[in-house]
């Protein structure tokens, strides 16, 4: 079979598996040492302890924040390029279908809410529309547009508009007001106070900040960087691609470096705090997109060699089933945490919640494997799928039968 032939069989998409089953197994680390978004420090641990989860809490941030999100959505595209080139090669259109299946995801998204507020499968279901259009155009336009909405531009304008009008004061972050308003619903022992105050409130304070931390125009920069990856056939192992790969980490350590310490040091260099929230999004999304290529290189790279290959195509199954996992975890953390449930949030620093998504995970993917040893998919995965290829056509002419026959 030729290298340049996309097969569920070849290397290049079981890497792409085992990426994505990394992302979903840090983004579940990330969200079990935040309580699921119900952010609460124990004040009864014993002092050691609360000194080891602080620094438990600045590594994991420091390898996974924001950094587990982007290989996510750089995947999210690269799936979509998959999917529309497999139809443009049988002379389909399949940006009508790619429509129906974000309204799908929306529908998915929207479960997961009841159970997790912090759901970010309703947002890439309604900036995956930015997909449709741009899969049309040629790699030199769709690389400039990413580049651009990376940069960040309602940031630089606000930055501007602020030094030249130094007696603006913005608007508070609406994010605040409806994060204090969780903590009301929070609070109680229903899982229907949980349930409705997530779809309400806590639905607008994490896409309110979303906005505000510029997710909505780097999430479908990394949509297209994961449309151009696919493109350009980067996860196929060959001398280009691993070439390519080589030079993407070394300038991305060298980009890291400087983008991370200015993120560090920003606060004490500039006094004036709404001038320095805009820089601060602007360079948090630059640093973490340099972080994102370090992992997403370094990981490509290493799968090749056997003996780590063995280790990390572990993972392949646990990213075969990424839907299922993800919805799976915030069922699963939220009852771990929330009142409602066990309510451990009271009693666990980021030192036990480690250690209780770890065996999570160990449980997760102990099911995948077993999961996927008798079927194709993951079981959210075959409804998505199903739910995405169903016959509409053949419906309405099923009824249009069963019309004709009455009459």
């Amino acid at each position: 079979m030729s290298n340049n032939t996309f097969n569920l069989k070849t290397p290049r998409i079981e890497v792409v598996d085992a990426l994505r089953g990394f992302a979903i197994m840090s983004i579940m680390l990330l969200h079990n040492i935040e309580h699921f978004d119900y952010y609460y420090f124990p004040e009864a641990l014993p002092e050691w302890m609360k000194v080891l989860d602080k620094v438990i809490w600045e590594i994991l941030f420091f390898l996974f924040g924001g950094k587990s999100y982007a290989i996510f959505a750089l995947l999210f595209g690269f799936s979509f390029y998959i999917q529309n080139d497999n139809q443009e090669k049988k002379g389909k259109d399949f940006r009508g279908r790619f429509l129906w299946r974000l309204v799908l995801l929306l529908g998915f998204g929207l479960i997961n809410t009841v159970f997790y507020e912090g759901d970010i499968l309703m947002i890439y279901a309604v900036l995956g529309l930015t997909l449709i259009p741009v899969c049309k155009w040629n790699d030199k336009v769709v690389f400039i547009t990413a580049v651009i909405l990376m940069l960040q531009p309602l940031e630089w304008t606000k930055f501007f508009y602020m030094l030249s009008h130094p007696e603006y004061v913005p608007m508070p972050n609406l994010s605040d007001r409806y994060f204090g308003m969780m903590g009301e619903y929070l609070k109680s022992n229903s899982f229907m106070d949980y349930a409705v105050g997530n779809l309400n409130i806590g639905r607008l304070a994490s896409v309110s900040w979303s906005w505000e931390n510029g997710r909505f125009f780097q999430a479908p920069s990394l949509f297209m960087f994961g449309m151009l990856v696919g493109r350009k056939k980067l996860f196929i192992a060959s001398t280009d691609s691993n070439l390519f790969w080589k030079k993407a980490l070394q300038c991305a350590i060298v980009l890291f470096v400087p983008l991370f310490t200015l993120k560090t040091f920003l606060p004490a260099m500039i006094e004036r705090k709404a001038t320095m929230n805009s820089l601060s999004i602007i360079i948090a999304s630059w640093s973490n997109l340099a972080f994102m290529i370090v992992i997403v290189a370094t990981f490509v790279l290493i799968y090749q060699k056997e003996s780590i290959h063995n280790l990390l195509s572990k993972l392949i199954p646990f990213g075969k089933m990424s839907l299922t996992n993800y919805i799976m975890q915030s069922i699963v953390g939220s009852f771990i945490y929330y009142r409602y449930g066990l309510g451990l949030v009271e009693y666990t620093g980021a030192t036990y919640c480690l250690l209780i998504g770890i065996a999570l995970f160990i449980l997760q993917i102990s099911f995948c494997t077993w999961w996927l040893k008798n079927h194709k998919q993951g079981p959210l995965e075959y409804i998505w799928h199903k739910a995405t290829w169903i016959s509409f056509r053949k419906k309405r002419n099923n009824f249009s039968d069963v019309a004709m026959n009455k009459s």
